[in-house]
Order: C-alpha cells, then structure tokens, then sequence
C-alpha cells in the first residue's frame, strides 16, 4: 500500500465531505451517542486532550466547552478545515481550544503529552494503523486513556461486505475493526482495554459517490447484506453499522 497516496485519497475525499456539509452531518451527526460518550470518557479538571482525526471538530467543541480548566486539541490531515475550527473556537472564546493539522502519519507532539486521547469515525482511514496507534501511546501519558468510536463489521461479515461496500467512495476507506482486532492492536503497543459499550449508525452513501455499488452487491451473500439493513432510494443508499465503543488505558510505566 502507498500509505501517503492513501492519505491523500482521504484528504481529498473529506475537503469534499466538509464542502457538503447538511449531507456530511447527516453521515455522523447523532446527539444521543455524543452525549454518551461525553459521559463515558470522564474528563477531569486540568486534563490535557487529544481529539485524532477531528474533522469539524464535533467532539473538540464540545468537550473544550464543558471542560475549560483542560486544554483540547484537534489533529486533522485536511488543512482548511483546520482553519474554519480555529475561526470558530476563537469567535466562541474557547481560549482552551486549538486546532492543528499533520502529515497523517507522525504526530507533532513530545512524549507523554496528553492525558486522553479520542477519536471518533476516522480510524477506519487509517492506513498504517499499528503506526498511529504506536503514536497515540507514545504521545499518551503513562496510565493516560485512548477512546476510540469505530464502526464494526457484522458477526456473519466474515469476507467483509462492508469494506468493499465504504471504498466505493474514494475517501480513502482502509478497513473497519473487530473489538478483538482493537485490543490486540493496542495491547501490543502497551495500551489495555477497560471499558467499552456499543452503538449503531445509519449510514447514507450518495449513489453518485458509490459507482459500481451493484457488482459489490453480487459479490456478496445476500445474508450478510440483509444483515446491514440495505435500503436504497432513487438517489442514496442508507445501511446500519454497528459501532464500538472503547476505552484502553496505557500501561504504567
């Protein structure tokens, strides 16, 4: 794999993503699940944060606004919007905020810098993933807490329907894992899980984004398609991803 093409693929694929935004928020807005997960990572007073692969900043803002002893930072690959964060944190007064974009591969931070580090539907694009999650534990503070929010193949998924059915957007789509493949990523690089919970996501994909969506559907047992709740109309196709939901603290030193 060509891990900066790759990269690119999804710098690319999000400038576009953010440019719509009313659809992209339709993607991976869901007020129930984020007031979950703000609840589930159990901030403290004078924490220093980490949100990977922000985006538009959907766990950045709010964390930064009910938490302003701490300091949060956002980390994308996709500059402009970097820019547009920055804007709105300062229009908000969020001193407690800032944003900062990288080469989506080394992250721009000492060792042990952070005390929590979050990440919330982008590890999937990821294409060295033992690399970057090497990153967060290194950048981590020992005993410090990685949450990652991911969707998940189905149990019954077993020749992944659902990864070929998310690359036919050209975003840069690497895989999705198993919670089993999450910790054995992360245990061998120090990281241990210690909580988790599940949730769901309904997922519409533009037809103008997903050509040759049909041949994916023919490649595949028309069981497990049924099994993501496959509904397409004259202009989308909407499936049901199931989401982990994980928290793995780092190993004290």
């Amino acid at each position: 794999m060509d891990i900066r093409a790759s990269i690119e693929d999804t710098r690319k694929g999000f400038e576009e993503s953010f440019a719509s935004e009313e659809f992209y928020n339709r993607q991976t807005q869901d007020a129930e699940h984020l007031e979950r997960i703000l609840a589930f990572i159990n901030v403290r007073d004078g924490m220093r944060i980490l949100d990977l692969g922000c985006g538009s900043g959907y766990l950045s803002f709010p964390i930064a606004e009910k938490n302003l002893g701490c300091e949060v930072i956002g980390l994308d690959i996709v500059s402009d919007t970097i820019g547009v964060n920055r804007s709105k944190a300062q229009e908000a007064g969020l001193s407690n905020l800032s944003f900062v974009s990288y080469d989506g591969i080394d992250f721009p931070f000492e060792v042990g810098t952070f005390d929590l580090v979050v990440t919330r539907y982008a590890l999937h694009h990821f294409p060295d993933i033992k690399h970057s999650i090497g990153e967060v534990s290194r950048v981590l503070k020992a005993g410090g807490t990685l949450f990652i929010s991911d969707p998940c193949p189905n149990d019954c998924d077993t020749e992944r329907f659902v990864d070929d059915y998310m690359r036919l957007k050209k975003d840069g789509h690497i895989k999705f894992y198993t919670k089993t493949e999450w910790q054995d990523i992360c245990s061998e690089c120090g990281l241990q899980l210690t909580d988790s919970f599940e949730s769901k996501i309904r997922f519409p994909k533009k037809k103008d984004t997903a050509y040759g969506y049909k041949e994916v559907l023919k490649n595949h047992d028309k069981a497990v398609i049924e099994s993501y709740d496959l509904v397409e109309t004259d202009t989308e196709l909407h499936i049901t991803e199931r989401v982990n939901n994980i928290l793995f603290i780092k190993d004290e030193a």
